[in-house]
């Protein structure tokens, strides 16, 4: 019977949406972690009777017999709003402000990357890194008797040091920002990177605060934009529409049951 492939189709719909919630709710408490949302399309419908169909020599059908097949994953989407701010009171933490921005990280292999992770670390060479060890790009090394503590970084993106018993601080770089036409179709690679794709479109450079790009903010780490209580609530609901397709399964076996005794 076709109900039974039909409802499938929603038990595999709603497993995707439940997946997809479990991995929002895993990552709450991830720093600059942005939110999936699963889209859905209804799958081809068979026309038993064309709408416009003539009824008569002077009328017509108006709506037609149109019977669908079921529902597939459309799409998994980044959803880029921006999270909480929390203060750290680190150096080297930063946050952007706006929706509007990218950290650019160069990867082992040579590649680029871009983040909205901004809990950077100083190795062993005084370069700026991710927590795993990924340049900041453009670079920005520590000099030599570089006091730490004495770093500040503006919203605008020019960070000063004092260097030794130098009292008056120096620039030793400039933060960028990257923001791309379609944010939504960068693919996340785990590590809370994302890289660039066709559909993202190139990256777009840019200092912060200027030509539509966020704030940067020294001592602040962007947090999750997960919302507990709303991800809790689609999980309901895709729970529900997991046992109302499971059911219509039940009630499809059931009746193709008793067509078949009834040829007995």
């Amino acid at each position: 019977m076709r109900s039974l492939w039909t409802a499938a189709t929603g038990m595999i719909a709603q497993q995707f949406h439940i997946d997809t919630i479990s991995n929002n709710l895993a990552n709450v408490n991830t720093t600059g972690f942005k939110k999936n949302r699963a889209d859905f399309e209804d799958l081809v419908y068979q026309h038993q009777v064309l709408a416009g169909t003539p009824a008569t020599s002077v009328s017509e059908i108006p709506t037609g017999v149109n019977v669908g097949h079921g529902v597939r994953a459309a799409a998994s989407q980044k959803l880029f709003e921006i999270g909480s701010f929390q203060a750290t009171g680190n150096k080297l933490d930063m946050a952007i402000t706006g929706e509007m921005g990218f950290f650019k990280i160069q990867m082992p292999d040579g590649s680029f990357a871009f983040s909205r992770d901004g809990s950077f670390k100083i190795d062993s060479n005084q370069q700026v890194v991710t927590s795993n060890g990924y340049l900041l790009e453009p670079p920005l090394i520590l000099p030599e008797g570089a006091i730490l503590n004495t770093l500040m970084i503006s919203e605008q993106g020019e960070v000063t040091v004092k260097v030794g018993a130098d009292i008056r601080p120096i620039v030793i770089g400039q933060v960028e920002l990257y923001r791309f036409v379609n944010p939504a179709g960068l693919t996340a690679i785990g590590k809370n990177l994302f890289q660039e794709t066709v559909a993202s479109g190139p990256e777009i450079p840019g200092t912060p605060g200027m030509e539509g790009f966020g704030n940067v903010l020294q001592g602040f780490l962007e947090m999750s934009n997960v919302k507990i209580v709303e991800e809790m609530v689609n999980m309901i609901v895709a729970q529900r529409a997991y046992e109302s397709n499971s059911k219509a399964i039940q009630t499809s076996d059931n009746m193709l049951s008793t067509a078949i005794s009834l040829k007995r």
